[in-house]
Order: C-alpha cells, then sequence, then structure tokens
C-alpha cells in the first residue's frame, strides 16, 4: 500500500521539522516547502493527499490563495495552522475550505490526528467570501478562546442545535450572534429572548404566539419569537431560568418542528436555529428537578464553553484597547492607557468578566480629563467600582435581614405588641447599626444621612446600647 503524501508549507524550519518527524513517525512521506509559488509548483503533480499550510508565510498570506487550490482539486483535505491568532483566521480559514485550523501554539497530537482523519474520508466544504476581523465581535487569542472560535467556525454551515455556558458576562450573546452572522441564516432575522425576564404566566405566549381571546388581554393575535425567528436564529438566554410547563411544549416543538400558538389550532412548520445559553448548572437544576433532562440533551448537541475573563487574563489589553475604539466611535473623547494603567487592569480580578471590563473603560473614558489613562486614574476608577460593589453587598445583606426578621414578627403571634411596634423595635436597631457602618462611625453624618438631628440619633445609640466607634 502505498505512503499517503503530505504537502507541508512552513517558513518556520523548527515548527517544519517538528511536524514532518511526527508524521513520518505515522508512516506517512512528507515534502516541506517554504513559499506560495513552490506550494503551487508541487501541488501540480496531482500527487498530495493532504496540504498542511501556515497562514502567515513572510509577505505573503497562506489563506489568500486557498480558493484557487480548491478550485484545482475540490477534494484536497487542507489544514491551516497560524500564529494570527483570532476568530478572523478560524472563520477565513473555514470559508476557504479548510478540514481543520490549528492556532499556534498547537497541540502536535492532536493535529498528527486529524490528518489522519483527513486522509481517510476527503470532505468537500463550501468556501465563502472572506469577512473582515473588524466585522467580529469576539476580542482574544487566548488558547481558551482559540477553542470557542474553532468550534464556531464548525458550526456555520449546519444548523446543530448550541448550548453556551459561561458566567454572566462573559459573552454569551456575542458568540451567539457571531454563529448567526457568520453562518448560513446570516440573511434572516436574530432574535434573542431573555427566559428570566418574562413573567412566568406568559412566556408560552411570548415564544410560541398567540390567538386573539386566547386569554385575558390578547385582544389580537400575535406572533411568537418562534414565528420572529424563521429562516432566521433564535437565541434563548438564561434557558435554566425557564419553567417547566413551557419546558414541555419547548421540548414538543424542537422533536416535531412544528409549534401552534396558544388558543391556536393549526400548526406552523419552523425552519429555526436554536441557540440556548446558561450560567446556570444544569447538572443541578436536572437533579433538583427544574429542568428537564430530555429537553437538556436536545439543546445541548454542541457545548461551548465561554471562560470567565480571569481565567484569560492575557486578553485584557486587547479586549481593552477595542473598547476604547469602540467608545471613541460612539462620539466619546478618543483616550489610551498607559502601559502601567494596563497592566493594572490585567492584574484586577474582573468577577464580572468582560461586561465589567467595557463597563469600566467607559467609565474611565467619561471621568478621566487626561488623554492618557494612567495607573493612578485605573485605580482610582476600580476603587469607585469595590466601593459600589460593597455598597451591593451591604444592601443585599441588610435585605435578607429584613425578610428575616419580616418572617419571625409574623410568625410570632403571642406578642402582646401590634406589628408595626414590633417591626419598629427589630428594624429600628438593625438600620441604625448598617447607617453608622457606612457613614464610618461618624454620627453626624449618620444623622444627616437618616434625617434626623444628631441628639435624636445619640438617643438612639444609648438607647440600644449601641457603641458608634465599633462602626469605624
Amino acid at each position: 500500500m502505498a505512503k499517503q503524501t503530505i504537502l507541508l508549507v512552513e517558513d518556520d524550519p523548527s515548527v517544519s521539522h517538528i511536524i514532518s518527524t511526527a508524521l513520518k513517525a505515522e508512516g506517512m512521506a512528507v515534502d516541506s516547502c517554504k513559499t506560495i509559488s513552490d506550494r503551487d509548483a508541487l501541488l501540480a503533480s496531482g500527487k498530495y493527499d493532504l496540504l498542511i499550510t501556515d497562514v502567515g508565510l513572510g509577505e505573503e498570506d497562506g489563506i489568500a490563495t486557498l480558493d484557487a487550490v480548491k478550485g484545482r482539486d475540490p477534494d484536497l483535505p487542507i489544514i491551516v495552522i497560524s500564529a494570527q491568532n483570532t476568530l478572523n483566521t478560524a472563520v477565513r480559514a473555514s470559508e476557504t475550505g479548510a478540514f481543520e485550523y490549528f492556532p499556534k501554539p498547537f497541540d502536535l497530537d492532536e493535529l498528527v490526528e486529524v490528518v489522519q482523519q483527513a486522509i481517510k474520508p476527503r470532505s468537500e466544504i463550501l468556501s465563502r467570501e472572506i469577512m473582515e476581523e473588524d466585522n467580529l465581535p469576539l476580542v482574544g487569542r487566548s488558547p481558551a478562546m482559540q477553542e470557542v472560535y474553532r468550534m464556531i467556525a464548525r458550526l456555520l454551515r449546519n444548523d446543530l442545535s448550541v448550548l453556551i455556558l459561561g458566567e454572566s458576562g462573559t459573552g454569551k450573546e456575542l458568540v451567539a450572534e457571531a454563529i448567526h452572522n457568520l453562518g448560513h441564516r446570516k440573511e434572516g432575522p436574530f432574535i434573542a429572548v431573555n427566559m428570566a425576564a418574562i413573567p412566568t404566566d406568559l412566556i408560552e405566549a411570548e415564544l410560541f404566539g398567540h390567538e386573539k381571546g386566547a386569554f385575558t388581554g390578547a385582544v389580537n393575535s400575535a406572533a411568537g419569537k418562534f414565528e420572529q425567528a424563521q429562516g432566521g436564529t433564535l437565541f434563548l438566554d438564561e434557558i435554566g431560568d425557564m419553567p417547566m410547563h413551557a419546558q414541555t411544549r419547548l421540548l414538543r416543538a424542537l422533536q416535531s418542528g412544528e409549534i401552534n400558538r396558544v388558543g391556536g389550532k393549526g400548526l406552523i412548520k419552523l425552519n429555526v436555529r436554536i441557540v440556548a445559553a446558561t450560567n446556570q448548572d444544569f447538572v443541578n437544576l436536572i437533579e433538583d428537578g427544574r429542568f428537564r433532562e430530555d429537553l437538556y440533551y436536545r439543546i445541548n448537541v454542541v457545548p461551548i464553553e465561554l471562560p470567565p475573563l480571569r481565567d484569560r487574563a492575557g486578553d485584557v489589553p486587547a479586549l481593552a484597547n477595542h473598547f476604547l475604539s469602540l467608545a471613541a466611535s460612539e462620539g466619546l473623547p478618543q483616550k489610551v492607557l498607559t502601559d502601567e494603567g494596563m497592566e493594572m487592569l490585567s492584574r484586577h480580578g474582573w468577577r464580572g468578566n468582560v461586561r465589567e471590563l467595557k463597563n469600566l473603560i467607559y467609565r474611565l473614558v467619561v471621568t478621566a480629563r487626561e488623554e492618557e489613562l494612567s495607573e493612578t486614574a485605573v485605580r482610582q476608577i476600580l476603587q469607585l467600582q469595590q466601593s459600589d460593589e460593597q455598597d451591593d453587598k451591604v444592601n443585599s445583606r441588610f435585605s435578607d435581614r429584613v425578610k428575616s426578621i419580616v418572617g419571625d414578627l409574623i410568625s410570632d403571634k403571642d406578642n402582646e405588641n401590634s406589628l408595626y411596634v414590633r417591626a419598629l423595635e427589630k428594624f429600628e436597631r438593625p438600620m441604625l447599626e448598617e447607617i453608622l457602618r457606612k457613614a464610618g462611625g461618624n454620627q453626624i453624618k449618620a444623622a444627616n444621612m437618616l434625617g434626623i438631628n444628631r441628639n435624636t440619633l445619640r438617643k438612639k445609640l444609648t438607647e440600644y446600647g449601641i457603641d458608634p466607634s465599633q462602626s469605624r
């Protein structure tokens, strides 16, 4: 049996040697070259079973002429490797008919495995026009984002259901938009709906539409999100918050490919791609009986997990510069970050992920007077942000205490005092403690916040035995 022969186009001698050695160890023959002209001369022989090409070949672009290669030999599988690790590169590789795309550095064993897969059945992938990187919504070249780009590129010519997983603020809707806008449904509508934002009793009408008179207030018939998304993509955000009765109807729609409006009898054939997203753990949802396991498997055909920003800190500079440019394009002042300012951003924890970074950049642009955003400017904004977060935590903690106190008061039916008197007694002390804490133990500031005079406050503190110095 003749050896399968690979053509490797790579201008880095060390990379070329490593790949050639690994493929030869698997019994393949490998020819190497460094330029597009040499590549074309060798391909003219017609002896190659597969082409591996780098993108950056000196001043030449290894992807730009792949359409011509596919035109001469449509069945030739192509693997693209590149140090230009952007979503644009992954999409370009896919659009020009590449069997697979590998960002550098790549796993050599995985490359060999993909080569072995590619030279068995030869697959023909339709090519499409090259997209400009400026039009793409995702930013970052970290290994985790490279895997996201590769997954998006694999989804552009099919209608498989996708489940996007990730913490709040990681950009799940941006991924859904990229799948739609770069895929074969891009001429159709992209309809996004947040399951957590729809009242439970309206969610079925919102998704599937309703006929006139179907329920109180339904004075007219209305198309639901499924009908609005016909020919395009329906993005179901926060799907983990969908109530069980709506899950049952959604499962039936996905299984049958048809829906009927609330109060309607006629079936409507669906032509919609489903992309769902959640920041919740489906294992816990299913175990707790809050999500149907059969629906989970129906929507989770292709999972994409978005990494939190703290796990790809190397992407922070690119993201920060992207948001600075975006702010300027929206009419805000043009600003730049100093190296020290950028370093401080890169060290931040980003619990709010990319959304937090975007908000902070916009806040910097609006509030900082200087054109160069220094380490001092960044530190001040971060401190303000942390102060706001602390206030939110205090408010949340205070709210939880209030709920607990109200529950105790209602259940305490043996107390002779009225609920109002008991509530005043219960609420006043924790309220004074919280206000004092927020005022840093400063009684004048606390009195102003409460809208009472200092003597009244002092009397109340004495009454409850509260020491203001403990709040500093």
